[in-house]
């Protein structure tokens, strides 16, 4: 297996977020980064750093007014004296709301529907590699090499084209997988992160060509809240390439592997040519956002159940937050694709 990363990766790294009316502990801290680079060192696998000379690739997905701002907004933010070290939104239009301002505070809130994506001085930079090692790990899948995990932190896949939510600035696995659709005509997406991958559900919404399936705790219980739903299955030319299945509250590993299996099973009747799987360990059972119960002998399990699509395959990595477990989650699941011994 190729691994694909970027130092940069490890230069957003806010220690705090604002949620439940506190500042609580931010969960995506640089350290997953390195913890999951020690990981696939340990395992002797191929590690190679990503040139950042693809930015027309963000493009294929996101809005590029909503880039140049992701790229201003810190320098702006401090030109304010009297602002905050971090920026973070205090206004956020609603479904009655329709105009985007260009006053900051105003244009940030429309760019964002909530608290959880601080920006500090090196978030762009964070945040553009990893993007770039999606779409790098996108190119070198093409390229014949296979199968490749692209190291991605910040996560992506809550993202839409012009809004970060949910710890996450640029949609990486939506980006990748707009980059294998030149090489492999249709692709899937396999989404088991503990959380509904809402940003990705949206970019392919009507696209007939990408198939994205997401397991994930029910939407009525956690975020996103506003998607996730089982009755969701896409619009247009593309509806019925859209498969959720939501499940409950603490769901273990046998309900949660007979998903995939059903999603692994919708994917291979939609017959992509390459596979993209937005790999999230927050579903684990020790993982601080405590949702799942999943072991890694499930991700093992997970593992082998979607390596046996047997198609060309791009692993990006989503959420998974700081734990005593978190390194052995991520060796179990890349050990089990590869079919090696852990």
């Amino acid at each position: 297996m190729l691994v694909i990363h970027h130092p940069d990766q490890a230069l957003h790294d806010p220690d705090q977020v604002f949620r439940t009316g506190k500042f609580i502990a931010q969960p995506d801290r640089a350290e997953r980064y390195r913890v999951f680079l020690d990981i696939v060192t340990q395992l002797k696998l191929e590690i190679a750093v990503a040139p950042l000379d693809q930015a027309d690739a963000i493009a294929a997905v996101h809005d590029r007014d909503y880039v140049e701002f992701l790229k201003s907004v810190h320098s702006r933010w401090i030109e304010h004296p009297d602002y905050g070290p971090v920026v973070i939104p205090n206004v956020h239009p609603t479904h009655r709301m329709y105009r985007r301002p260009t006053e900051l505070l105003g244009e940030l809130g429309w760019y964002s529907n909530s608290t959880s994506c601080p920006i500090v001085t090196d978030t762009w930079r964070a945040v553009f590699a990893s993007a770039q090692v999606a779409v790098h790990g996108a190119d070198r899948l093409s390229a014949g090499n296979g199968p490749v995990y692209a190291m991605c932190r910040p996560p992506g896949h809550h993202a839409y084209p012009d809004l970060m939510t949910g710890v996450c600035f640029l949609n990486n696995a939506a980006i990748a997988a707009r980059r294998l659709m030149r090489s492999f005509g249709k692709v899937a997406i396999i989404d088991i992160d503990v959380h509904h991958c809402n940003g990705t559900q949206f970019v392919f919404w009507e696209d007939p060509d990408v198939f994205v399936a997401s397991i994930h705790v029910d939407p009525s219980l956690s975020a996103p809240y506003y998607a996730g739903y089982a009755d969701e299955t896409g619009a247009g030319q593309g509806k019925g390439a859209n498969f959720n299945q939501p499940l409950p509250w603490a769901t273990g590993n046998e309900p949660w592997l007979k998903a995939i299996e059903a999603a692994v099973s919708r994917i291979r009747g939609f017959a992509p040519g390459a596979l993209v799987v937005s790999l999230g360990f927050d579903a684990g059972a020790e993982d601080p956002v405590g949702t799942f119960k999943i072991t890694g002998d499930g991700f093992a399990e997970a593992a082998r159940r979607i390596a046996g699509l047997q198609v060309p395959t791009l692993l990006v990595q989503e959420g998974g937050y700081l734990s005593p477990a978190l390194g052995g989650y991520l060796q179990s699941f890349l050990t089990a694709f590869e079919g090696r011994a852990s």
